[in-house]
């Protein structure tokens, strides 16, 4: 049972505070998982904004929960857990002793620092705390991605931060580790004999790994222009869930032993450098396009500017070179303003050795595991199956479809914040990121950047599309084709 801990959330009156962190905080008490007396502390940076906070925390709730999360008699309970604050993160000032004196009311309780700041004063903030003496043997900070612009910047603040909390008190949070789907993946693959002996190069031709968009910029366009979907999607998500799906079993399911195995596979994987480059990854930026029945701007005109260099799309062929995974591409693919919003891992098995059945039984399709982490959670097993409803022998491809959404529909939501927020509070660090895991990360990602800062502009694609066509033709050099939702059986 998790004791009362305080959750100090830096930037409280942030976008990520008011969109995901309360309402996952929120969700956390309607479940029983907020432990009575705990405190919920948001930062705010003017005396006037923390009487205001409680409203904007009210309204912020009401739009962004789900139907039927909200109500008023839930709400009215959970409002007595936030104690606004005023702070500002870059100057020594004497509100910070202010909060000191409202943790230091329980000063033996758990303190989660949570920085939903920009990644340029992770390191200020945590000097601060250091300075004004908030950090304590039971404190833990959690930081956002991305970390840094390259390997050099990430090691910078890393370092930082790392003057002021030791290793094992930094949580570094990448959401998609929290969702629940992700985490079945670990389940999947290690409690079930069908696939713990079905998962390798000699029964799998190969892995696809995408997460898709259908928003544009909307409020990030000085982030995002800086950044790009290489440095905001591939370096932490896209890479997190391929260590997850292609990792050996850890010895135990603890933080250290499933680290050590991520880090293997980021240490397998085969570098890009130079022309691989060219060969293996596909840059691509939206251009005007109709999504949803509308026309939607492209990508420099959302940014207002002339010309950009920027990538919201990439799709990347990768390998990694040890026993169990030879020979078997893995395709990751993330972009904006894409056909369909989904997130989901694709696994399509090699054909069967032997057709018993001859061509006039219809053309038999590889079995294909589909784990789907948005919108809907699901798992989808296509297997080959006679049509019942015809004498002679014809075959079609059937889906065995697991809707987790419907399973567990009665008053459970999943929600990755709330599970990442708790588990940090618990001191249960399983799921969040090694600085060794971001340092691999990017040793791999930068000769990328680097190779296109030398040369190339992006592929340009339409707006409600699925991606530019050298994308497409990247899969077919192996004879392989995208697996997009809503297009194939």
């Amino acid at each position: 049972m998790l004791n009362p801990f305080d959750i100090v959330i830096f930037g409280g009156g942030g976008d990520l505070a008011l969109r995901k962190l309360l309402p996952a905080l929120y969700r956390a008490y309607q479940e029983g998982n907020l432990p009575e007396g705990s405190r919920i502390l948001p930062t705010v940076r003017e005396q006037n904004k923390q009487q205001e906070f409680i409203e904007t925390a009210h309204q912020a709730l009401q739009t962004h929960l789900g139907k039927g999360e909200y109500n008023k008699k839930d709400w009215q309970a959970f409002s007595e857990f936030l104690v606004p604050v005023v702070t500002n993160v870059t100057e020594e000032d004497d509100n910070w002793d202010k909060l000191r004196g409202i943790l230091d009311e329980e000063l033996q309780r758990s303190r989660v620092f949570y920085l939903s700041l920009p990644p340029a004063v992770y390191g200020r903030c945590c000097e601060i705390l250091s300075i004004k003496g908030l950090i304590t043997e039971q404190s833990r900070v959690v930081v956002e991605k991305p970390i840094g612009y390259c390997g050099e910047s990430a090691e910078e603040i890393n370092a930082k931060i790392g003057e002021f909390f030791q290793e094992k008190q930094i949580f570094r949070i990448d959401h998609y580790l929290g969702k629940e789907t992700v985490q079945n993946l670990m389940a999947l693959r290690f409690s079930n004999v069908l696939f713990e002996n079905l998962w390798d190069a000699k029964t799998i031709d190969n892995i696809q790994i995408s997460i898709s968009e259908t928003v544009g910029l909307e409020s990030r366009a000085g982030f995002y222009d800086k950044a790009g979907a290489l440095r905001d999607m591939v370096q932490n998500h896209l890479l997190q869930l391929l260590c997850l799906v292609a990792m050996e079993s850890p010895h135990k399911l603890n933080a250290h032993s499933i680290r050590n195995e991520k880090m293997k596979v980021l240490e397998a994987l085969r570098p890009l450098v130079d022309e691989a480059v060219d060969d293996n990854v596909v840059r691509g930026q939206y251009v005007p396009g109709e999504l949803g029945g509308k026309l939607v701007p492209g990508y420099l005109e959302e940014l207002g500017e002339g010309s950009s260099k920027t990538e919201t799309f990439v799709a990347i062929r990768a390998h990694i070179d040890n026993w169990r995974w030879s020979g078997v591409p893995f395709y990751l693919r993330t972009g904006k303003r894409m056909k369909e919003r989904c997130a989901e891992i694709v696994v399509e098995y090699k054909p069967v050795s032997h057709n018993v059945y001859g061509q006039a039984a219809g053309t038999i399709q590889p079995n294909r595991l589909v784990i789907r982490l948005q919108p809907e959670e699901s798992i989808q097993l296509t297997l080959m199956s006679k049509q019942l409803d015809k004498l002679e022998m014809q075959l079609e491809p059937v889906t065995l479809n697991i809707s987790l959404s419907d399973k567990y529909s009665n008053g459970y939501h999943s929600d990755a914040y709330k599970r990442l927020m708790l588990d940090a509070a618990a001191n249960n660090p399983a799921l969040f990121i090694h600085r060794d895991e971001v340092r691999l990360a990017w040793k791999w990602i930068d000769p990328i950047i680097a190779r296109w800062q030398q040369k190339g502009s992006p592929s340009l694609y339409r707006a409600g599309s699925w991606g530019p066509e050298s994308a497409d033709e990247l899969l077919e050099e192996n004879n392989h084709v995208w697996f997009n939702v809503g297009e194939q059986a």
